[in-house]
């Protein structure tokens, strides 16, 4: 892996535990407490997005990033 792989790949870790803790974020309150770069920030935030991991809204210049929720549908029926 390439240093930039891991540095991506710890953005993304250290991205999932801040939505873990605080349900959402926008794109810029990531690159602020995170202390990332613009573009490990949104490279970061594209493997998550592919993944399937969050969910990305616009909002205005920035993005609202959340863990995804689960699809009501999909749960079981009791």
């Amino acid at each position: 892996m390439t240093p930039l792989q891991e540095t991506i790949q710890a953005s993304c870790n250290r991205m999932l535990e801040y939505l873990q803790d605080k349900k959402e974020a926008s794109s810029w309150q990531l690159k602020l407490a995170l202390h990332l770069s613009s573009s490990v920030l949104y490279m970061s935030l594209g493997v998550l997005l592919n993944q399937g991991k969050i969910r990305l809204e616009a909002d205005g210049i920035n993005y609202k990033v959340s863990l995804p929720q689960p699809d009501i549908e999909q749960q079981p029926q009791f």
